[in-house]
């Protein structure tokens, strides 16, 4: 079992930032993802729709031999993989907004949070917040528009450019001196935004924590790969694969394949 993938997925090619991380940190582990661009945003989802698509993609990602799941969705993790760790006998690692990383480190006690509606109004997010953001302004901004952009690849349009001023200047404005990314997508809006925001303005990303949980994970169930094998990346795509190969194409030995659900 230790020889199988990592299973990675999310509502579009947002979760490759995750992939990403995780396989810097564990290149000898092979991994297989699925883009649900098809459906992308998630957020727009309905509990049940997004409980029905998360289901689906774990049964294909168990098909493939998995032997964990990383949940490379925000808005999944919080509504969502209660459920999936209550019906499955796999580890499943989630993503939460970095809250405390941000609340830990602010001088202004301001803290922005860039994220999706689903992930907002969530009640694990509202939980995570309330324990960790004690005595610190949280301020919420809901990134819509955003990551339909970012899934056509419209990572420096003017359209992007000026959402996003209108979602951080106010933030900046209010004196938020951190900007928590609460998607996997946003982090390939990181460029744009330092051109945006002041650099006193700390950007917390949650992936490499992600990563090195996934390792822990790994170690603690005796999963790690110990063999000598080549790993292996395959990327599937409910959408265009056109797109999803341009947000991969520095992967090495990877396979792009389209994906029916």
């Amino acid at each position: 079992m230790n020889k199988g993938p990592i299973g990675i997925f999310d509502s579009g090619v947002g979760g490759t930032t995750i992939w990403r991380e995780i396989n810097k940190l564990l290149p000898h582990e092979s991994t297989v993802y699925v883009a649900d661009s098809a459906n992308a945003p998630y957020g727009e989802l309905s509990k049940d729709e997004m409980r029905d698509l998360s289901i689906r993609i774990t049964d294909f990602l168990l098909a493939q031999g998995c032997k964990i799941i990383v949940v490379a969705c925000n808005t999944v993790t919080t509504n969502a993989i209660t459920y999936l760790r209550e019906q499955y006998n796999v580890p499943f690692i989630g993503i939460e907004p970095a809250i405390k990383l941000a609340a830990l480190n602010t001088r202004s006690k301001i803290v922005g949070v860039l994220a999706t509606k689903g992930t907002l109004t969530s009640e694990l997010f509202h939980k995570t917040s309330g324990i960790h953001a004690n005595g610190i302004t949280v301020i919420e901004q809901e990134g819509e528009g955003l990551v339909e952009l970012i899934e056509t690849g419209k990572l420096d349009s003017e359209e992007l450019k000026s959402l996003l001023h209108a979602y951080v200047d106010p933030m900046v404005k209010s004196g938020a001196d951190s900007l928590v990314l609460g998607c996997t997508h946003y982090p390939y809006l990181i460029p744009l935004l330092k051109r945006i925001i002041p650099s006193s303005v700390n950007i917390v990303d949650s992936g490499p924590a992600v990563a090195r949980q996934t390792k822990s994970v790994l170690q603690k169930n005796h999963l790690l790969n110990t063999s000598n094998l080549k790993a292996t990346n395959v990327f599937y795509t409910t959408g265009d694969v056109n797109v999803l190969s341009d947000f991969v194409k520095d992967a090495k030995d990877a396979s792009v394949r389209k994906l029916e659900l």
